[in-house]
């Protein structure tokens, strides 16, 4: 679902939303890697902060309002910045190799930039 020079009509048009999907396409192949013991433990909970930013984002974009529409990207922002710490914690705890966690964390860096940018222009 690469972007166009076409109007954005839906969630699915906007770049940080694809940008979000690919995320948690990355955070799912990551936790199926680490020890089944954090299946219900730290897997989870990184599957449920990933799936948080695209989700919040699409809600936010079916709002009638810019201010609700904002508010929306700094929660999927604050469930960025959860998902950062769970992938630091990993990687503290030797639960992943650091060299597949280096992709994940650029990809969040980059989301949180777009999402950053989208925030101050709703608002």
């Amino acid at each position: 679902m690469p972007m166009t020079s076409a109007a954005i009509t839906t969630f699915k048009d906007l770049r940080v939303w694809q940008e979000g999907i690919q995320l948690v396409k990355e955070i799912y192949a990551l936790c199926v890697k680490l020890p089944k013991e954090e299946l219900y433990g730290l897997a989870s909970q990184m599957k449920r902060a990933a799936v948080s930013v695209p989700s919040n984002v699409a809600e936010g974009h079916a709002r009638k309002h810019r201010a609700e529409y904002r508010q929306y990207v700094y929660i999927a922002i604050g469930s960025l910045a959860e998902l950062e710490t769970h992938v630091l914690i990993a990687k503290e705890l030797n639960l992943s190799n650091g060299d597949e966690l280096t992709p994940v964390l650029t990809r969040i860096d980059r989301l949180r930039g777009m999402l950053l940018t989208l925030g101050r222009r709703l608002g």
